[in-house]
């Protein structure tokens, strides 16, 4: 069996009960140095086959993984926050359907909810936003024109960007030619729940402003939206007047 197992934000013990569970079992992890955290490889057996992705393509990736479970052992694919979001997993999955490997997947914390947890703030405030926009800015991989960032910008509703550090005055542009005020809040969390964590509030305007003070080019998420500072109506699921499938309001 293969493992897509979701490490988490960074923060070593973020990982699931389920993801360490099989860290310690596994035989084979080919986990993505890049942005893992490594604290996260002393849970794995003494006599595990540890590799780096970094410095692998695909093919090497997949060799390693079919070869492993046809020889009958564990394999463990950790990827950095959960697979489903920029992990490039799907290939992956494909490529073991193709050669009839069984594979499972096992989530973990996304960055951009360590980021919410750091920032200290709710994505889905009442009569602010009820919804996020999580993308990122065309770089060297292509983005579909349907999903510019201008376009999502016109919602309105809070947005994170992933991938996106070292383009920050293409997308503070885009924002504010979507929809955006320049004066909306925005932040940029810079590994969000590891040790070396740093917190960055600014406005949309002033995002490449900021970067640059602090020196922020990579490993950073963009947050932007008013959920991030001012007024929000209370929340009608616990006010004393709703009525719910639990209690009669007042």
């Amino acid at each position: 069996m293969v493992w897509f197992v979701g490490a988490g934000p960074g923060a070593e013990d973020l990982i699931t009960l389920r993801g360490k569970r099989l860290l310690e079992e596994a035989d084979i992890v080919v986990y993505a140095g890049s942005l893992v955290n490594e604290e996260l490889l002393k849970y794995v057996k003494k006599d595990c086959k540890v590799y780096n992705s970094a410095y692998m393509t695909l093919e090497e990736v997949l060799d390693v993984m079919i070869r492993g479970e046809k020889s009958g052992e564990k394999v463990v694919r950790l990827h950095t926050g959960d697979p489903c979001l920029y992990g490039a997993v799907r290939e992956q999955m494909d490529a073991l359907k193709e050669a009839d490997i069984s594979y499972e997947v096992c989530p973990g914390v996304s960055s951009f909810c360590g980021a919410a947890a750091s920032l200290q703030a709710e994505y889905t405030l009442p009569g602010v936003s009820q919804s996020v926009v999580i993308t990122r800015m065309a770089g060297r991989t292509p983005v579909p024109d349907r999903e510019s960032i201008q376009s999502f910008a016109a919602h309105r509703a809070t947005m994170v960007v992933f991938l996106s550090a070292g383009m920050l005055d293409i997308l503070s542009k885009e924002l504010t030619a979507g929809g955006y005020e320049p004066d909306t809040p925005a932040a940029i969390v810079y590994k969000a729940t590891w040790p070396d964590e740093k917190v960055f509030r600014c406005t949309v305007a002033d995002l490449a402003q900021t970067a640059k003070k602090y020196g922020v080019t990579k490993t950073a998420l963009i947050i932007v939206g008013d959920i991030l500072e001012g007024n929000y109506e209370r929340s009608r699921l616990y006010h004393p007047n709703f009525t719910t499938e639990f209690r009669t309001g007042n």
